[in-house]
């Protein structure tokens, strides 16, 4: 088996599990966002009275941090309430950040686990051997009940990452080229593990990129088997770490395996209106830019905040650009403050927002006007994504954010990177 099957295979308190069977299994952490009342709406349909668990439920108040409208100022507050009167402790509230950086920063999973939270980036947690994954209202409202959730076992397709990357070029771009090449569509309810010795010089913020974008191939879950820089890792936020996870059979047959080489790969674009439609940067230069964003689960880790600040340092934003920061959670926020990232993009002219998901869903805190382009670290550039529909938005990696905030036009970051920065 795959460990991906053998993780599921546990949950359900079987031996093994095949591709394509239906398993009940048991979800070690469930998570709720401020998008989904309808979650505490749908457990109250079915009759719930008490979550089976307090201990393994987590509530973020992400989505809407802080709240923007009186509508969302009462979910909040039912939300809250509900946490209350349930006893759960777990709830990460407006100043906490962004679901998957949070549950990341606070220690709270580990490998092996299966974890379900009412987001589709809950890919993210493959980067440390977990089984994340994201489900609608309903689906979470079940798990508040009963603890458990059926699963189809996915299909594992194997990505094979090799070569050197050059000045400028980041996991963002490694994983833009993948989907591009693959399409939106091809992992569908599949597994997409990434492996190959590329990882091994990947430091954690970069796996949990390329996890989490497997989302926009389709991707049911993502996995990188943990290895000594996860462990690392996870011992210095104190997780506990007796169960090392699991690991894959030799011999197992995936379903289809694909290798890219990314010696010489340039930094990468999603281009307007879809995360699959890519193109070398260089195709774009000199396109103007009303607004650069950098943040969200995707791109707004310390590591993001550190090369835009090198690329900024002692510079200023171009005048007739916007350049919204975001970081993706507390955590994240105060690092980068105490190593003086946060000061040197204020001075450069940067506007900071709170820990949150902000504008990269469209509501508020930097949402974009018709007619208006932005390049954004974050996961998406669907029409209305990020404001009106008549925005255009490309998706690029944090240096390639920084870099056309400085010049006010896509640019390629690498002008200003020397060889690998020690960040990485």
């Amino acid at each position: 088996m795959h460990a991906v099957e053998k993780i599921l295979a546990r949950a359900a308190g079987r031996e093994e599990v095949t591709t394509g069977e239906i398993v009940n299994c048991t979800v070690d952490l469930a998570g709720i966002n401020d998008l989904y009342l309808q979650t505490l709406r749908s457990f109250a349909e079915m009759g719930g009275q008490k979550v089976y668990d307090p201990g393994k439920v987590v509530m973020f108040l992400d989505h809407f941090a802080p709240a923007s409208t009186i509508t969302q100022a009462d979910n909040q507050k039912q939300f809250r309430t509900f946490c209350r009167e349930q006893g759960i402790d777990l709830l990460m509230d407006i100043d906490q950040g962004v679901c998957h950086q949070v549950l990341t920063d606070k220690g709270l999973v580990r490998p092996g686990m299966l974890v379900v939270v009412t987001d589709s980036h809950t890919t993210t947690h493959g980067a440390f051997g977990a089984f994340g994954t994201g489900v609608g209202a309903t689906d979470l409202a079940i798990i508040l009940m009963t603890g458990q959730l059926w699963f189809r076992v996915p299909e594992v397709i194997r990505i094979n990452l090799k070569g050197t990357l050059g000045p400028g070029v980041y996991a963002k771009d490694v994983i833009l080229k993948v989907i591009g090449t693959l399409g939106a569509d091809y992992g569908v309810y599949r597994a997409v593990e990434l492996a190959g010795p590329l990882l091994e010089g990947l430091g954690v913020s970069e796996r949990m990129t390329l996890c989490n974008m497997t989302t926009e191939m389709g991707a049911k879950t993502a996995y990188i088997q943990p290895d000594q820089v996860t462990f690392d890792f996870l011992q210095n936020k104190k997780v506990n770490l007796e169960s090392p996870g699991v690991t894959t059979d030799p011999g197992y047959r995936y379903t289809a395996e694909h290798t890219f080489d990314v010696t010489g790969l340039k930094p990468q674009l999603a281009v307007p209106h879809s995360v699959d439609n890519v193109s070398d940067i260089t195709a774009y230069l000199g396109r103007p830019i009303d607004q650069a964003y950098l943040g969200t689960c995707t791109g707004g880790r310390v590591e993001d905040l550190a090369v835009a600040a090198r690329i900024l340092k002692g510079k200023h934003v171009h005048p007739g650009t916007r350049f919204v920061v975001v970081p993706a959670s507390k955590g994240v926020f105060l690092e980068a403050m105490a190593k003086g990232y946060i000061q040197t993009l204020v001075s450069a002219g940067a506007t900071f927002v709170t820990p949150s998901c902000a504008a990269c869903l469209g509501t508020h805190q930097g949402i974009l006007a018709a007619g208006e382009t932005c390049i954004t670290a974050s996961s998406r550039n669907f029409p209305g994504r990020m404001g009106d529909a008549g925005a255009e938005i490309f998706v690029a990696s944090p240096a390639s954010v920084a870099a056309a905030a400085l010049e006010g036009k896509i640019a390629d970051p690498a002008q200003y990177l020397g060889q690998k920065e020690a960040e990485r």
